[in-house]
């Protein structure tokens, strides 16, 4: 039998401690210039030792979260973007696309750096981005958050990425020698399974998703979550989310997390910064789907494959 993951794969999701200049000033808002200082530096530092330390204990594959680079954050984001096109950016444009690709060289391992704010001078919009590295220095993927985090639960939260940010408009799934397929998402879209059964039916053996859920969001469905993806597609998924800063203007819930295709828990995270751990192989997604096989009883005459419809792959 071809598994899908077609060599055990040792996964780490980074669950990082990040710092941020005082609140940028109007004037340095509408310049869209990207601020270089000492704690975006010292971002980029704590995760270049975190990844080393991962790559050690033998990960094969390591997550950075959301806003690795950045506090999480409307007021931020014009503040830390980064112009990433044309590519590849020069080191002034983006430190960070250059930080990352030179730690996916020297821990020699693939390296996903979470997401960043992103700056396109052409059409002077926002984006939140993910980008996915080569154990040689070589980009692989770009990933845009494609759902916003738009929401106002009354007494307790009110937030509007769109306020600032514009969605992309692809899924991305990238081939990550000699392992298998992968699925990039970030945060939000972990909401719309249509994103997960796209990829699951196209032969990915793992779904990630690096994320911000907040103390609101994050109790009621940031585990319930990952174990649904997991469980409705039969693959591993992994969500990694910055520690806890209760310090900072957002507080993110943590516990990042690893769950395999059964839906159960193979690793959390508390709510400082830490590294989770988990080794994926592929007997486990074949024996789960021998068991449950809702790969062979969908009804496809009844309803349609959504894998099959015009799906964008391309921005």
């Amino acid at each position: 039998m071809t598994h899908l993951l077609k060599k055990p794969l040792k996964l780490a999701l980074v669950q990082l401690a990040t710092g941020s200049f005082p609140p940028p000033s109007p004037a340095h808002r509408r310049s869209n210039t990207s601020v270089i200082g000492s704690d975006k530096a010292a971002n980029l530092a704590r995760a270049r030792n975190r990844v080393l330390e991962a790559s050690k204990a033998g990960a094969s594959l390591i997550v950075l979260p959301e806003c690795f680079n950045s506090p999480y954050g409307c007021q931020y984001f014009p503040h830390y973007a980064e112009t990433l096109l044309p590519s590849p950016p020069t080191q002034e444009q983006s430190p960070s696309y250059h930080a990352l690709s030179a730690l996916a060289a020297e821990a020699s391992t693939y390296l996903l750096g979470g997401s960043i704010p992103e700056y396109v001078p052409s059409t002077k919009k926002y984006h939140n981005t993910s980008l996915l590295f080569s154990p040689k220095g070589d980009l692989l993927a770009t990933h845009r958050k494609l759902h916003l985090f738009d929401i106002d639960i009354p007494g307790k939260i009110t937030f509007r990425e769109s306020d600032v940010l514009s969605p992309g408009n692809k899924v991305t799934l990238v081939d990550i020698p000699p392992y298998g397929k992968i699925a990039l998402a970030i945060c939000y879209d972990i909401r719309f399974p249509e994103l997960a059964t796209i990829a699951a039916r196209k032969g990915c053996f793992l779904l990630l998703y690096p994320g911000a859920f907040n103390l609101t969001t994050g109790a009621l469905h940031w585990e319930l979550q990952a174990r649904a993806r997991a469980v409705d597609n039969q693959v591993y998924v992994g969500l990694c989310s910055p520690a806890r800063d209760m310090e900072a203007s957002y507080h993110a819930w943590g516990h990042s997390m690893i769950v395999d295709p059964n839906a159960k828990m193979m690793g959390e995270a508390g709510e400082g910064e830490e590294v989770v751990y988990a080794e994926l192989d592929g007997k486990s997604i074949a024996e789960t789907r021998k068991g449950i096989p809702i790969y062979e009883q969908r009804r496809f005459d009844v309803y349609p494959d959504i894998s099959e419809g015009k799906i964008s792959f391309d921005e």
